[in-house]
């Protein structure tokens, strides 16, 4: 068990990665806890799910965009189970538009949970995250690519990588902060209006012919999330399947 004792937030994790990451944390031996900010039928599945195999697992309905709420998701968690030592911040969230059709409202959405979520929670696990910690910050490789439609998204998620880099220098302590940038994955956020051309498209795009599963992107991220990655801090991992 590579995280036996070890207590771990995963942010969005009622569903797609999210899920897919608490449950395999669960199972090498970590506490997890399942935040979401408005599934919380979907967050106790989950929970359920964690419990059943003997785990131990709790949600915490929290909105990472809003600070005092993020200051509310760490003390929750410090106070059920005594400190957080790893961090795993994936809640987010995408609109698919042209730049020119982008409203004020998609902008402030999409910075306000990618940038702003994740500023805060980083803000948070300053000086509350247990030494010799771990944060892994959820990016995508379309940071990399010029996909259509992508624009704001890729910014936003740009500037998540940006942040890793200059926090990880920044927060001491013996923690390791690293991005995580995976490509095209079999999430509902990610199929939700794309027809099945732009599937198979995208899908020849990796040398796999394939969209990852969840648990492809989960197992990268328990091997960050334990101590077997302590000597790799402020890096960009993409798991894309060779996209590029």
């Amino acid at each position: 068990m590579k995280l036996k004792d070890k207590v771990i937030i995963v942010t969005g994790a009622s569903r797609g990665i999210g899920k897919e990451t608490a449950l395999l944390l669960a199972n090498e031996g970590a506490k997890v806890i399942i935040n979401h900010s408005n599934s919380a039928a979907d967050a106790q599945k989950t929970v359920d799910e964690i419990t059943k195999k003997g785990g131990k697992a709790l949600a915490i309905k929290a909105d990472v965009s809003q600070r005092k709420e993020t200051t509310r998701l760490f003390d929750e968690a410090i106070a059920a189970y005594g400190k957080v030592d790893v961090l795993v911040n994936n809640a987010g969230v995408m609109v698919s538009k042209l730049l020119k059709d982008n409203s004020q409202e998609d902008f402030t959405r999409q910075f306000d949970v990618n940038v702003r979520g994740i500023f805060n929670m980083l803000q948070e696990a300053n000086s509350k995250l247990a030494d010799n910690g771990n944060i892994i910050n959820i990016s995508s490789s379309t940071v990399k690519l010029m996909f259509p439609t992508y624009a704001l998204y890729s910014a936003s998620k740009a500037a998540v990588e940006q942040m890793t880099r200059v926090f990880s220098k920044e927060i001491g302590r013996g923690i390791s902060v690293n991005a995580l940038a995976p490509g095209a994955t079999e999430t509902d956020l990610f199929l939700e209006g794309k027809s099945q051309e732009t599937i198979d498209k995208l899908s020849a795009m990796n040398a796999f012919n394939r969209l990852a599963k969840p648990i492809d992107i989960a197992k990268v991220i328990l091997f960050l999330a334990s101590d077997d990655s302590k000597w790799i801090s402020g890096q960009v991992v993409g798991a894309n399947g060779a996209l590029i």
